[in-house]
């Protein structure tokens, strides 16, 4: 394709005239590049272009609750699902309504019902979920900040044995079984 320039109108340097021929012959170039597209796909970025990684979280948290509380513990339950295939492990966690957060599980301990931090964290399998509920393993939140009351927001954060962290939010619920006992004293496994 030939430009041919127009004729000089009144009062146009030779400058802008050819910062104008410039332009628009950029545009028609630019117009048969976009034309060359012809399928409808998406347009596909050339190898020069920067790629962005976008890494999924490790794990992620089905249905998280925590119990609503006045004052002192209480427990977050949910499933803890492994997205990768090898296995992962929680190690540790906080919560913003918290002083301190604890991985708990519910042992027999001489025939009783015992609650006791969980040691070595909550191991979850590749490609596989770890159910936190009442009476067995769960997230004790300590020394509770604020009531926690039913439909209340909880933003909490994991850590993995790898250092890696995961953020989600749990949501406070009435819940009147599982009759936990929430008291300093429990003993320490």
């Amino acid at each position: 394709m030939s430009i041919t320039p127009a004729p000089a109108a009144p009062g146009r340097s030779p400058r802008l005239r050819r910062l104008v021929l410039a332009t628009t012959a950029g545009a028609i170039a630019l117009s048969g590049l976009v034309a060359c597209g012809s399928d409808s796909s998406p347009a596909k970025s050339s190898p020069s272009a920067p790629s962005v990684a976008v890494e999924s979280a490790p794990v992620t948290v089905k249905d998280p609750w925590v119990k609503a509380s006045d004052s002192g513990m209480t427990g977050l339950f949910g499933t803890l699902v492994n997205t990768t295939g090898a296995q992962l492990t929680v190690v540790s966690g906080t919560a913003t309504v918290a002083e301190k957060t604890e991985l708990h599980e519910v042992a027999d301990v001489d025939g009783k019902p015992m609650m006791r931090p969980k040691a070595g964290g909550f191991v979850i399998p590749a490609n596989s979920g770890h159910e936190l509920k009442p009476g067995a393993d769960h997230i004790m939140l300590m020394g509770l900040t604020q009531p926690l009351k039913p439909g209340d927001e909880v933003a909490v954060t994991l850590t993995l044995d790898d250092g890696r962290t995961v953020k989600f939010t749990a949501v406070g619920k009435a819940f009147a079984g599982g009759k936990e006992d929430y008291n300093p004293g429990m003993t320490k496994g």
